[in-house]
């Protein structure tokens, strides 16, 4: 790979990275929201993003594949009920729509 070539996907990963961390930290929903965000939804949206910045390809397929696997680990937690898992897991799916705009 050449190093524009590389160059250029860094380049779409860190505006992939920061579009994601904007929409997560500062989603549509605002400070409520964050008063709301339970310890373990935060680590989950911290191992999405840090999942995020190691992917070499970004595209819908991958991205939602990551997120699934993500979520699958933090089922049957006992801090976390299978609503709040099911909310955070299509809140982080949806991301995937802001997080497309900022690679285009």
């Amino acid at each position: 790979m050449s190093k524009t070539k590389g160059l250029i996907g860094a380049g779409v990963g860190l505006a992939a990275l920061a579009a994601a961390g904007a929409y997560f930290l500062r989603g549509e929903k605002g400070a409520s929201a964050k008063r709301k965000v339970r310890g373990w939804a935060l680590k989950m949206k911290g191992e999405v993003l840090e999942k995020l910045e190691d992917m070499r390809r970004i595209d819908r397929d991958t991205y939602l594949d990551m997120v699934d696997k993500v979520a699958a680990r933090y089922a049957g937690r006992d801090n976390v009920t299978a609503e709040e898992l099911r909310h955070m897991t299509v809140e982080l799916r949806n991301a995937w729509v802001h997080i497309d705009k900022k690679i285009k």
